[in-house]
């Protein structure tokens, strides 16, 4: 690895907790959270209600934790 290379992850690195509490305060990361959640609703659990599809995804939401 170069110097800029390891320039680079150490600057990067010193900032991860503030990146990963930026993320998890911004409301699209919500918005995408919940798409990226719905989809994998639709793809990976056979809920046939679409509000149960919903509230599925909503509850998968939130038992992630956005963390370093």
């Amino acid at each position: 690895m170069n110097n800029y290379d390891n320039s680079v992850r150490l600057l990067a690195n010193g900032f991860t907790s503030e990146f990963a509490e930026f993320c998890a305060g911004h409301e699209r990361m919500h918005e995408l959270m919940m798409e990226l959640a719905e989809e994998f609703v639709q793809e990976n659990i056979p809920v046939v209600h679409g509000d149960a599809k919903t509230d599925v995804a909503m509850e998968l939401t939130m038992g992630v934790t956005i963390t370093r």
